[in-house]
């Protein structure tokens, strides 16, 4: 049996790719299939969750085994030994595959066919849009920002003034909200 799956982002309005695999292949083989089909490095620790209808996470399938998912009450599978017909049952299941795991990004996925036959490879039979950033770089997020004429604020200084808070001069119609 072959399993037809499409797979969209939130970040990325136009990004969509559709993978055909067998239903034997490993959850590893979709993992390097979707890798592939976004032109991503294989270095990333990604994960798929199986969810309900409302996308709500259940069950787990992770790239290897981590110390700390030992003390989880929930279910953790490892990709390499899962095999996708032992966790697809039926079209229209939903699963999310989290690329970028420090960041929480992930990819919705949802099974649109499935059919008779063998793939012998998984096969990305369409590709749409550009693939949203694999990792974002949270470190080099400041890069490129010219600080050669900001004036920077002296740890010893007291930025907040010294006087303290005075609840007499607090005006609470400041901080209401207006209903239109």
């Amino acid at each position: 049996m072959i399993i037809k799956f499409t797979i969209v982002s939130d970040e990325v309005e136009d990004f969509k790719r559709k993978i055909e695999i067998d239903a034997d292949a490993s959850f590893l083989d979709l993992n390097k299939a979707i890798l592939k089909a976004c032109n991503y490095t294989d270095d990333q620790i990604t994960s798929f969750y199986i969810c309900d209808k409302n996308w709500k996470q259940g069950t787990q399938i992770v790239r290897e085994e981590m110390d700390d998912t030992l003390s989880s009450t929930e279910d953790i599978y490892i990709m390499e030994d899962t095999i996708l017909r032992d966790m697809i049952e039926d079209i229209n299941d939903h699963l999310v595959f989290v690329f970028d795991p420090l960041n929480e990004r992930l990819f919705f996925i949802k099974v649109t066919d499935m059919v008779s036959g063998h793939a012998s490879t998984p096969l990305c039979t369409l590709s749409t849009g550009k693939a949203p950033q694999q990792v974002l770089d949270v470190e080099g997020m400041g890069k490129g920002i010219d600080t050669s004429n900001a004036a920077f604020i002296d740890d010893d200084q007291d930025f907040y003034g010294s006087d303290g808070f005075n609840a007499d001069e607090f005006d609470e119609e400041a901080f209401e909200i207006e209903d239109n």
